[in-house]
């Protein structure tokens, strides 16, 4: 046996424990595939995962910030009442040993465990369990949910500011951890306060590099080099702080150099409010940002090339009628690893809209991107980000969806797909509601969710495509407070409930010819 067929060995073992697999079962001939010399492959088997990890950021620092955070798990097909626990803890505020990447004195070290009381404690899937603070000193959570509760566990952070330069709704997907993250669309400007938010949900230390890109290149930031989260800690770094110039329209690069870490960005801007930039979907030749108000008044394109070619981008606005490209907007060009911003104005002119960005002519160069969307007119405005999305492959959900306010977005870019969209039980009492929704090949749907059966307190909203083409979907919550409106908007990827696990009798070698 060669040493590649050993690698898979090992791999499907460790495969095998991750998922909590005693013992897997062969497959009968017709579900076998024919592999190299008349051998027979058994497909792998997807099995829902049995353990999820979550971060949440530090929600607001200001006095007048309300903030709700909502946990949920979908009830899936046949799950019944599984065991499983979900809950998040406070994570530690990380001590400022400068940005080398060493330890040092007052460090945390390893064997630091999460204290304090758990925060939405979910204790079965299917109901959505709510808890509201207005502490201004809240802190960052850190998270895990095994068993039942861990397939497609869904926690939502939503903040309510009603004055000053934070003022607006930050709606934020509390986000699993990871090693790469791409934001297009932050600022160093003198009228924007970024903070991205470092979580370090394990028990060493990670090591993080931020790198920031502007029109025309690079920017220097070399406070920005490794930076160092000691473990279950949270570090807020203010970008600006990292450059000498001030500079807008920025993409950021949060690369983990060991560990892992949950990041996201609070943008605050002094003119038209605050809200939460998700990180992008990866790098990719085509990129879809779902769900543009009908009503938005200004759309500001953000483009990154990541690697090492241009990026030429053919701009296509999805509607409820069909695709069109935008008159004056038809293609926005993307220099290798330079930032480009175009301005698109009130593009959707009265309709719901997604944009589509594919590449044009033969060029194919990996980028990433987001829309900064605007609402209103003068002291009224209020804004929220739109990264590119992956699609929903099997399920995604949303939490936190109120009585009124919650529209949920979706896009069919290549072919026609069926979805299913299930409203919850509310967080106080009702019973689900579902229906089935076909979105015409090429356009964006816009639609309120079913509403639950005598629903009380908040709901989630899971979106299960059936089938046809690929679907992306997002959701804006609009509330009104203090007199003035304000809306976020949250994407629904996929949420990754199930996982692939090679079936006991497969024959791993036919996975390499060697």
């Amino acid at each position: 046996m060669n040493r590649t067929t050993l690698s898979l060995l090992a791999a499907a073992t460790a495969l095998a424990a991750i998922t909590g697999l005693a013992s897997m079962t062969g497959d009968s001939d017709s579900d076998a595939k024919s592999g190299p010399g008349g051998k027979r492959a058994a497909a792998a088997a997807r099995m829902p995962v049995e353990r999820s990890a979550l971060v949440c950021p530090a929600p607001t620092s200001s006095e007048l910030g309300e903030t709700t955070y909502t946990a949920y798990t979908p009830q899936a097909p046949g799950q019944g009442g599984g065991k499983g626990a979900a809950e998040l803890l406070p994570a530690h505020p990380a001590d400022d040993g400068g940005g080398d990447g060493e330890a040092r004195d007052g460090d945390r070290g390893e064997g630091d465990a999460l204290t304090g009381d758990p925060v939405v404690p979910l204790t079965k899937p299917g109901t959505p369990v709510s808890e509201n603070t207005s502490r201004s000193d809240a802190p960052a959570l850190i998270g895990v949910a095994d068993g039942a509760l861990a397939p497609g566990w869904t926690v939502q952070q939503t903040t309510t500011v009603t004055a000053g330069d934070g003022r607006g709704l930050l709606g934020a997907s509390c986000v699993a951890p990871g090693t790469d993250f791409w934001f297009p669309g932050v600022s160093t400007a003198g009228d924007r306060q970024d903070y991205v938010h470092l979580t370090n949900p394990d028990n060493s230390q990670a090591v993080v590099d931020l790198e920031l890109y502007g029109e025309n290149g690079r920017l220097e930031a070399p406070s920005g080099e490794s930076i160092n989260i000691p473990p279950h800690s949270t570090k807020p770094v203010l970008l600006s702080t990292l450059v000498s110039k001030p500079t807008i329209n920025v993409t950021l690069h949060a690369a983990v150099r060991s560990g892992r870490i949950g990041a996201s960005v609070q943008a605050v801007d002094a003119n038209i409010g605050s809200d939460w930039l998700p990180a992008a979907a990866p790098p990719g030749t085509r990129a879809v940002l779902p769900g543009i108000p009908k009503d938005a008044t200004s759309v500001r394109l953000v483009a990154y090339a990541t690697g090492s070619g241009d990026a030429d981008l053919k701009i296509q606005l999805s509607n409820p009628s069909g695709s069109l490209t935008p008159a004056g907007h038809e293609k926005v060009s993307v220099k290798t690893r330079m930032t480009s911003a175009i301005d698109l104005g009130d593009l959707t002119k009265g309709e719901p809209g997604s944009l589509v960005l594919t590449p044009q002519g033969s060029g194919s160069a990996p980028f990433v991107a987001a829309l900064r969307v605007t609402r209103g007119k003068g002291d009224q405005q209020e804004t929220a980000f739109i990264p590119a999305s992956a699609p929903i492959e099997s399920r995604g959900t949303v939490a936190d969806n109120r009585s009124k306010g919650s529209t949920l977005s979706l896009t069919a870019p290549d072919e026609a797909a069926t979805v299913r969209v299930t409203s919850s039980a509310g967080s106080e009492g009702g019973s689900p509601a579902s229906r089935e929704v076909t979105v015409k090949a090429g356009t964006t749907l816009a639609l309120d969710p079913p509403r639950p059966d005598g629903a009380k307190g908040s709901y989630a909203v899971t979106v299960e495509r059936l089938d046809g083409g690929p679907v992306y979907a997002s959701r804006l919550l609009e509330v009104e407070a203090g007199g003035m409106p304000m809306f976020t908007i949250q994407g629904l990827p996929d949420d990754r409930g199930t996982v692939a696990v090679p079936r006991g009798n497969q024959d791993l070698s036919l996975l390499n010819d060697d």
